[in-house]
């Protein structure tokens, strides 16, 4: 089973996946969690180019270094999970792509697509969190300096926006969660939608 957890910077991601990998734990599965960029070495060093502020990156050349973090990934963590039965939970996939440097970013989303089908060999998530809120609560909320895909214009952040939901609305994986709740009332969707899939998976 494979869960990833996605949408802006701000609506708690970290705190409902820290929540949800316990509950998955404690319901006795074995739990693989990971961040997507980053994870392994090769990960890990792209995510601090593309977090970093020390060069500057176009936006094709943006998203294929993401694509290679996340092929690392599945060759190295998701694949070898999957193959041996474990949970995966990851922070972000492939559709962070889709949004940040195709809806947003200007690069034409379908040909981002076709690049991540051979990134990801085809594996992608059973359920696509989306927590989901207003730019403006969501900027509020972030109490830390911002890394240099967090450093974007309002106008940038709206199209993230707007990606997730048009996303959403044409892919049922994808599940939009009201993220401007308190942090009871989202996990409890959360695990509530988890429950239908991991339900039928048992079955």
């Amino acid at each position: 089973m494979f869960f990833a957890f996605d949408g802006l910077d701000g609506t708690g991601k970290s705190t409902q996946m820290d929540l949800f990998v316990t509950w998955l734990t404690e319901s006795g599965h074995d739990v693989v969690r990971c961040i997507d960029p980053g994870t392994t070495p090769v990960g890990q060093k792209i995510r601090s180019l593309l977090l970093g502020d020390e060069v500057p990156i176009g936006r094709t050349s943006e998203m294929l270094l993401f694509m290679a973090a996340r092929a690392q990934l599945v060759e190295s963590v998701i694949k070898p999970a999957i193959e041996t039965g474990k949970t995966i939970v990851s922070d972000r996939y492939l559709l962070a792509n889709l949004v940040y440097q195709g809806y947003a970013g200007g690069l034409n989303v379908e040909a981002i697509r076709e690049i991540g089908q051979t990134a990801t060999r085809g594996i992608m998530p059973d359920i696509m969190f989306v927590l989901d809120m207003s730019p403006e609560i969501a900027s509020e909320r972030m109490q830390r300096e911002r890394d240099r895909m967090e450093d974007q214009d309002a106008a940038f952040i709206e199209r993230l926006r707007a990606g997730f939901l048009q996303e959403a609305a044409s892919d049922p994986r994808i599940v939009v969660i009201d993220a401007a709740r308190d942090i009871e009332s989202v996990q409890a969707d959360i695990r509530a939608a988890a429950s239908r899939v991991l339900g039928t998976r048992t079955n």
